[in-house]
């Protein structure tokens, strides 16, 4: 099992979307995958599931989330096993670990968002156990056991819903930020791969991303080398590796012959990017991928131009772009032009197929 997430400091730049449709895509490759929305906006549950279901699940945890122990002795047994017979969300599977109390017996299933394909939804209260992870850091440099299962714990969650169901592929969906949170989930995922616009705020982002990494390897090893080896089992064997960037949701213009089919101003800020990455992304990190894989993005175009309505047509209907026109429920005012322009629906599926088939060939070097 690989762990992935999905990262750039430069919000806006079709993050959520990307993983959904790549989840997607791999699930349908015959690869079984899950994915952890632990972005606080929780856009990639919102993306995959209908508001009613949405507030089913966090209306069932909220007693659990303001005091999990508490909650659970409030209830029998039969109620508490119920819990955990339907999907829950990724904050209350953390729950017991940010108030310190013993754990929850079994995983629940993650929801079921296509054949192959599992979703841990997020929730909005994630910023808590974020403040949690700040507030125990330093003590995880002395093996403060809490602490250090605080830090590892989304990590533990990927790999034990992995070994129940058989996962290839944990993808983590984040926010922009640089904070605790996203400190703790990619420094404890295998890989990461950076979507960008082309523009100067991508640039800048790569820049931020770059900084922060080599602070966090450096906290990380020396968090590493003061553990005991049954504390640094909880840790993966390496620091994260760097799969690639891509370029999502661009402009396509082909009237000027420039590579990657983009306007002259995208042209210019695309062509910055592998000098971003080389020059701000420390080495040890991406020294696994050849220059020529360095200065191409992951699936070269076949993800790269803008989808136009596409996507908000993904999301109006919770399904992936390629499925829309043969969803039976489409609305009136859609039905006819999404059905009018299927080919166009269909096709983005070679697209996305293309794009996880060259994602798969980076994650085999890491």
């Amino acid at each position: 099992m690989k762990t992935i997430s999905i990262f750039n400091n430069k919000g806006g730049v079709g993050k959520t979307t990307l993983t959904y449709h790549l989840a997607h895509a791999l699930a349908e490759m015959g690869h079984k995958t899950l994915v952890i929305d632990l972005d606080p906006q929780c856009n990639l549950t919102i993306l995959g599931m209908d508001e009613e279901v949405i507030h089913a699940i966090w209306a069932a945890e909220d007693d659990f989330i303001q005091d999990f122990e508490k909650a659970k002795i409030s209830i029998d047994d039969a109620a508490f096993e119920a819990m955990l017979d339907a999907p829950r969300s990724i904050h209350f599977l953390l729950k017991p670990t940010e108030d310190g109390v013993g754990d929850i017996p079994r995983l629940p299933p993650p929801y079921e968002l296509s054949h192959g394909l599992g979703l841990v939804p997020g929730r909005l209260t994630m910023h808590m156990y974020e403040d949690k992870i700040s507030k125990l850091w330093s003590e995880a440099f002395q093996g403060d056991p809490q602490a250090v299962r605080t830090i590892t714990k989304i990590r533990t969650i990927a790999r034990a819903y992995a070994s129940a169901h058989g996962y290839e592929f944990v993808i983590m969906d984040t926010s922009p930020s640089l904070g605790a949170l996203n400190k703790v989930v990619i420094s404890t995922t295998d890989g990461f791969l950076i979507p960008c616009m082309p523009d100067m705020f991508s640039l800048y982002g790569i820049r931020n991303i770059g900084a922060a990494l080599a602070g966090w390897k450096k906290q990380f090893h020396t968090m590493y080398s003061l553990l005991s080896d049954e504390k640094r089992a909880e840790f993966p064997e390496r620091f994260i590796k760097l799969l690639g960037f891509t370029i999502y949701n661009a402009k396509k213009y082909t009237a000027v012959d420039h590579p990657w089919n983009l306007a002259t101003a995208h042209f210019n800020y695309a062509m910055q990017i592998p000098t971003a990455i080389t020059d701000f992304i420390p080495e040890v990190i991406r020294d696994h991928l050849s220059p020529k894989l360095l200065s191409a993005p992951v699936g070269g175009e076949s993800v790269m131009h803008g989808h136009n309505t596409l996507p908000g047509m993904a999301q109006k209907y919770h399904a992936p772009i390629w499925r829309v026109p043969d969803i039976t429920s489409l609305e009136t005012d859609d039905a006819s032009t999404i059905r009018g322009n299927r080919a166009i629906y269909y096709g983005t599926r070679a697209s996305y197929f293309a794009f996880a088939e060259s994602l798969l060939e980076r994650v085999a070097l890491i």
